[in-house]
């Protein structure tokens, strides 16, 4: 594996002949199954070189040593190659180019190693343990939202551990009605209500495991939310044609991006629907594409439109990397790993604020709500168009009846005529 990233034989063979050159030949073929680029795998094989030669000079002869010797090497690293910098950034990135590559290879080699690795905890994890465990086994509930639980009880925690009221037994209906109000300010009466909700089956689980005496379950306030109160986040066509075109295309990032906006504006598809579409989902003898899956539970057949099936071929074939996975869309560098729902969301908005565009919250659901709003002018029943987007309810669907101009236009005037 190594002949595949330099050119002369020899050197290759002079790695390969180092104590640690079978593990690092072993460290490169791993690196390359991740797709890594050709100068990440040279510079992090240049780093391994010093390691090997530095734990030789302390007398290291077996692999279950090198981890004790990982803090000094760093601490010459830095010496002789961090004279140079001159911020903190500066630092984390030369002590990443020497740190990353070392713990990398000591987790293929010595059992049980973890080293520094950046690990997200999970709120609450040393008071209430098996919550989200319970959440997973007992519940049963999806990690998209998990993902919802451990944002929510992470600003949760993070206000206890400001006021200092890090025991449940100090909990007070007080102070729970006061971190809701403080979230209200950031979120929308959605995103409240949402809160409330998690907050409430928190509650309850710390109640049933006799962490707390009371139940607070009942002291979450919950807020007030009106049917058909909001309008859409809709823009105009003309908007939805400028930001998509204002798209750069050159690169691997830009096919993916071109692709994924002319899924969400033509089809009307939500984020998650985009991120989770495979290979399989195409049928081009057919011409046809499948979204399975759907919020609802069903799936759609949509006829597969030129200017999305000529985007999504430019991408595969000339922007997508060679991955095994089935997914169509994938990360854009190393280790390739298919995208999240929230990437496509983020990078919708994206090009929505580069463009220019004034839109609330902008994200995959301005196009959304832009694909619905371009059905409704064209006069397409609204129990076509819900069909068309996966709408599981009429009401969903309905809300869009308020921002047709056209036909409360002509609602008005035949009331007027008929009160003349």
């Amino acid at each position: 594996m190594l002949e595949r990233y330099y050119v002369r034989p020899r050197t290759a063979d002079r790695i390969r002949a180092l104590w640690l050159g079978p593990a690092i030949d072993r460290y490169v073929e791993w690196l390359a199954g991740r797709q890594a680029a050709r100068d990440t795998v040279k510079r992090s094989v240049q780093a391994l070189i010093q390691f090997n030669h530095f734990t030789q000079s302390r007398g290291a002869t077996t692999w279950e040593e090198l981890p004790s010797h990982v803090e000094a090497f760093m601490e010459q690293w830095m010496q002789r190659r961090g004279s140079w910098c001159r911020t903190a950034q500066d630092r984390a990135c030369v002590n990443a180019n020497g740190r990353v590559p070392v713990e990398q290879l000591l987790r293929l080699l010595v059992p049980d190693f973890v080293g520094t690795q950046r690990c997200v905890r999970m709120p609450f994890e040393t008071s209430a343990p098996k919550f989200f465990g319970h959440l997973h086994e007992e519940r049963g509930l999806r990690p998209a939202t998990l993902h919802r639980y451990r944002h929510y009880l992470r600003s949760f925690e993070a206000y206890l551990e400001r006021l200092g009221s890090t025991d449940f037994s100090e909990l007070t209906p007080t102070l729970i009605n006061t971190f809701i109000i403080e979230r209200a300010k950031r979120l929308s009466p959605g995103g409240v209500n949402s809160c409330g909700c998690v907050l409430r089956v928190f509650l309850r689980y710390l109640h049933r495991q006799g962490l707390i005496t009371t139940d607070l379950a009942r002291a979450v306030p919950r807020g007030r939310t009106y049917r058909q109160s909001s309008i859409p986040r809709s823009i105009s066509w003309d908007d939805v044609q400028r930001v998509i075109g204002a798209v750069d295309r050159r690169d691997a990032l830009g096919k993916r991006d071109y692709a994924m906006l002319l899924l969400l504006a033509s089809y009307g598809l939500r984020a998650r629907e985009v991120a989770t579409l495979q290979l399989e989902d195409i049928d081009w003898h057919q011409a046809q594409l499948h979204v399975s899956g759907r919020k609802g539970g069903h799936a759609t057949i949509y006829p597969l439109s030129a200017s999305v099936g000529e985007a999504i071929i430019d991408y595969l074939r000339f922007g997508r990397p060679d991955v095994e996975h089935r997914d169509i869309f994938v990360n854009t560098k190393a280790p390739y790993t298919p995208i999240s729902h929230w990437c496509a969301s983020q990078r919708a908005g994206v090009y929505i604020r580069a463009a220019g565009v004034e839109v609330r919250r902008p994200g995959s659901h301005t196009f959304r709500h832009s694909c619905v709003q371009r059905l409704v002018d064209a006069d397409v029943p609204f129990k076509v168009i819900g069909d068309y987007v996966g709408h599981r309810v009429p009401q969903s669907t309905m809300i869009y009846g308020k921002v047709a101009i056209h036909k409360l236009r002509t609602l008005a005037i035949g009331e007027a005529e008929e009160v003349l």
